[in-house]
């Protein structure tokens, strides 16, 4: 075989010219585009791929313009201490968890985090017990943790060392943070937060306030989900509360790649200077932009576009993010092809709803192609019988996931799994948050929600790559 596929394949997906309503936040460049400096970046990349040279720092022992960088990064913020990551949230979702808990220790954590967490408590040998997620039966999708659950879990499990939590999810909705932070205290629990899709609250006053300002002990952003920065890009930060940073950095250290590139460093500077000076201005006319559509949308039969209306209270929502919902009986599978054929690259989609993901280098004339794209669409052609998302209740755990490592493990088709206890975490991607678990008992609706994934062409991770088959412990 010859040739260059990879290459060649992404140079043809750049020659669609598709909107970009997904990540990354610099829009296919533009968003480098908006200030002198960032041209100057983008016009000299590839001169910028350099290594650890004397005058430009080293990231795992920064005492010059990668200290600076990082300084100015957490003085932003008003954390602790942060860090540039170039592993992605991945990377930082393992140094959160390895630097704050031990061998052993249970913790509380949300049922829908992404599947980096949980590969992180499976790796550290902690002792899981979930929160369920409160699903929107009118909208078919997980708005938010069940907060009566989680008091609940919370009285029940006193001897926990901590939480972790999602804020906001993939569908931009934003849990009661600051309440869970209250709680939290009382029993003395660090609070750990993955905040990829966050990097830009705060800037406005329109927006969720950030991680960080709620009192959380640890959070992760990605720089790269919306402000202008290369994907693979992150931020972790430590709040203001007693931590060891010599543990953390050791295992910020330990998780990233020896040779950092500048590129994806000087990258996330850039999203954090272009926040701070232009942030502000900027997001406060995206707002109204998504504003204006929203409305729009909203007025063409079929589509629904959720706001501050339609989430629980104490809860907040993105609304530079749209979660387009379409009536019962149409899918949200099809209606994100339908708009792709069209030249609209949105996020994700799952059976009721498509998530569109905005900057402010989206122009109007973008919002308008989407509103006349929907307001063209034969509604027919989205025509499904209804089917839930997500599962209603969580599967039981029959081992902890670690547990499951050393365990001996066949594969067997979907439909003879039922009872048997998973060996994988099955992850639908995106959203990435498990279907069923490392040492959780297979359902029936686990079963038929991996079947309707893949049915619709969704990537669903651990299962067999040819045959779909599933690994079990072989009891």
């Amino acid at each position: 075989m010859s040739g260059l596929p990879l290459l060649e394949g992404v140079l043809r997906y750049i020659k669609e010219k598709n909107l970009y309503f997904c990540m990354p936040g610099h829009k296919g460049g533009k968003g480098f585009r908006t200030t002198e400096i960032g041209k100057k970046f983008l016009d000299n990349l590839a001169q910028f791929d350099i290594t650890e040279v004397d005058g430009v720092d080293n990231l795992h022992n920064a005492e010059g313009i990668i200290k600076e960088s990082q300084e100015l990064l957490s003085a932003y913020y008003g954390s602790k201490k942060s860090y540039f990551l170039v592993n992605g949230s991945t990377s930082g979702n393992l140094a959160m968890i390895f630097s704050s808990f031990e061998e052993g220790d249970k913790i509380i954590v949300e049922r829908n985090c992404h599947r980096s967490i949980f590969n992180g408590i499976i790796m550290r040998k902690l002792k899981p017990v979930y929160i369920k997620n409160k699903i929107n039966e009118k909208f078919n999708a997980p708005l938010s943790i069940d907060m009566e659950h989680f008091l609940c879990t919370l009285e029940n499990n006193k001897d926990a060392k901590g939480i972790i939590l999602t804020y906001p999810n993939y569908y931009g909705i934003c849990l009661d943070l600051k309440r869970v932070v209250e709680e939290a205290q009382k029993y003395n629990m660090k609070v750990l937060v993955d905040s990829a899709h966050g990097a830009h609250f705060g800037v406005n006053s329109k927006l969720p306030p950030h991680a960080v300002k709620l009192g959380v002990h640890m959070a992760v952003m990605s720089s790269h989900k919306t402000l202008p920065s290369f994907t693979q890009t992150a931020y972790l930060h430590i709040g203001n509360h007693e931590i060891d940073e010599e543990r953390v950095d050791f295992y910020v250290s330990s998780f990233l790649s020896t040779s950092p590139s500048y590129m994806l460093m000087c990258s996330m500077d850039y999203g954090r200077y272009y926040l701070q000076e232009n942030g502000e201005k900027d997001y406060e006319k995206l707002i109204e932009l998504c504003t204006i559509y929203r409305d729009k949308i909203n007025k063409l039969k079929g589509f629904y576009i959720l706001g501050t209306d339609d989430i629980n209270q104490g809860e907040s929502i993105d609304l530079t993010r749209y979660i387009l919902n379409v009536e019962k009986g149409y899918s949200g599978h099809k209606l994100l092809n339908y708009l792709r054929e069209d030249g609209i690259q949105c996020e994700m989609s799952d059976s009721q709803n498509v998530v569109l993901i905005f900057s402010p280098f989206n122009e109007e004339k973008e919002f308008e192609k989407l509103y006349e794209c929907l307001r063209k669409c034969n509604l027919k052609k989205l025509k499904e019988q209804y089917k839930k998302s997500f599962i209603g209740e969580m599967p039981k755990m029959a081992i902890e996931p670690y547990k499951v490592m050393g365990k001996l493990k066949i594969k067997v088709n979907l439909k003879d799994s039922l009872g048997k206890i998973s060996a994988r975490a099955v992850v639908p991607y995106p959203p990435g948050i498990p279907v069923v678990m490392p040492g959780e008992i297979i359902t029936s609706e686990v079963i038929d929600m991996i079947k309707y994934n893949l049915e619709n062409n969704i990537d669903v991770m651990g299962l067999d790559e040819k045959s779909k088959d599933i690994e079990v412990l072989d009891f």
